[in-house]
Formats: structure tokens, C-alpha cells, sequence
């Protein structure tokens, strides 16, 4: 494949064509503490089976893209073990038993360097592949992810990962306003409530994809060749 010549993806609200050498793969916080059985996604009450229908789909496109020999970048929600990062506001959302920085299954929840902050290791990175350790929802509050997409001539965006309507609507919103053009595949975003997953992909295509476009996994990896 000539990572340099322009492709063209099938997605709503229409066609994206795209410059290999240009596009990243960004997967948004496949993290155990979100998709593992007793992790802190599951404490706080939710079916942790719904997002772990994304494994599948992300592990074939990850696999066609790196094939390719095109750029992948993961991220991680969490915070510093010293929680400094961690706004007040924060910790106490929800008044669960149990809150970020304390102890749970998997180590402190949501503690950078803990079992339960790393990626499962079903997509877990290549060395090469950077990491985007993150304190909040979207990719490019407080990280240096923008500097390392310039860096790397990157100005086109298939994003992945969960959730749909939180991180990562999150980090395609914050991508669209510094100029990059984002692709979301469907079956590789999931969020816990299936209503929710609808409507934030509808938000992302919506008014002629004013955030980005919508497309499927099968249809990248075949545009791929």
C-alpha cells in the first residue's frame, strides 16, 4: 500500500478520504478498570459486557493497521498516585462506597501505574506505540497528545475505544476544534447503555458530520486493501 495515496472510506454522512501517512489510529481508554469484571466500571453498577463487544473489532483493525505500518496511539484515564491532579469535584461524583485513588480489585482506582489503569491486554501498545496518560475525559486536556500528532505530520483521526458518549466524543470534539478530521467506527466504540451509544454517534455525524464522520471497522480494513 503507498501510505501516501488518498483512500476513500465509506461512513456518514459521506465518504472520508484519507492519507494513510497522515492518519492515526487513536484508541481511547481500553483500560481493565473499565472493561474487566470487578473492575471500577462494574462497581459503579454497570455491564461491563457491553463495552468487551468492542475488544473484537478493535483487535482487527489494530492488527490490518499496523499491518499497514501506520501510526497507533492509545490512551489511559487516571490520575498521579498523589491525586494532585484529581479535582475535588471529581472524587466525589457519584458517592460510591469507593472513589478514585482508593483501593479496589485491581489496585487504587483509576491510579496511574496500578493494574486496573493499564490497558487489557487484548490491545495492549507496542513498544513505539506512544501512550497518552490523561486526567480527564477528552485526549487533549493537559497531555501532550497534539504536540506528538504535529510532530508526526498526523491531521486525520480514526478514533476508538470507550466510552462513546463521554472520552470519546470528548476527544473527537476537542480534535475537530484544533483542525483534525476524525472517522469513529461503530462496532469499535461502546458505551454501557445502548441508548447512549446511539445517540453519541448520531451527535458525532450529525448536521453533515459536524464533529466527524461514522463508518464500520470492515469498511477501513478493506479501504486498507
Amino acid at each position: 500500500m503507498d501510505k501516501n495515496a488518498v483512500i476513500s472510506i465509506e461512513a456518514e454522512p459521506y465518504s472520508l478520504e484519507i492519507t494513510p501517512s497522515k492518519c492515526a489510529l487513536l484508541i481511547i481508554d481500553m483500560q481493565r478498570d473499565f472493561l474487566e469484571p470487578g473492575g471500577f466500571g462494574e462497581m459503579l453498577g454497570n455491564d461491563v459486557s457491553q463495552l468487551r463487544q468492542s475488544i473484537e473489532p478493535n483487535q482487527k483493525l489494530l492488527v490490518a493497521w499496523r499491518e499497514a505500518g501506520l501510526q497507533v496511539l492509545h490512551t489511559r484515564e487516571g490520575h498521579r498516585p498523589d491525586l494532585a491532579d484529581l479535582p475535588p469535584a471529581k472524587k466525589v461524583r457519584g458517592h460510591g462506597a469507593k472513589t478514585i485513588g482508593d483501593t479496589g480489585p485491581m489496585g487504587r482506582i483509576l491510579i496511574r501505574g496500578e493494574e486496573g489503569h493499564d490497558i487489557i491486554p487484548e490491545l495492549y501498545p507496542l513498544p513505539g506505540e506512544p501512550v497518552i496518560d490523561k486526567p480527564g475525559k477528552g485526549a487533549f486536556f493537559a497531555t501532550d497528545l497534539h504536540a506528538i500528532l504535529q510532530n508526526l505530520g498526523i491531521t486525520q483521526l480514526i478514533v476508538t475505544g470507550v466510552t462513546t458518549e463521554v472520552c470519546v466524543n470528548t476527544t473527537v470534539r476537542e480534535a475537530n476544534d484544533r483542525g483534525y478530521e476524525c472517522l469513529v467506527p461503530e462496532d469499535c466504540v461502546a458505551s454501557y447503555f445502548p441508548v447512549f451509544q446511539e445517540m453519541g454517534l448520531k451527535m458525532i455525524k450529525a448536521q453533515g458530520g459536524i464533529f466527524g464522520w461514522v463508518s464500520h471497522s470492515s469498511k477501513i480494513i478493506s479501504a486498507l486493501g
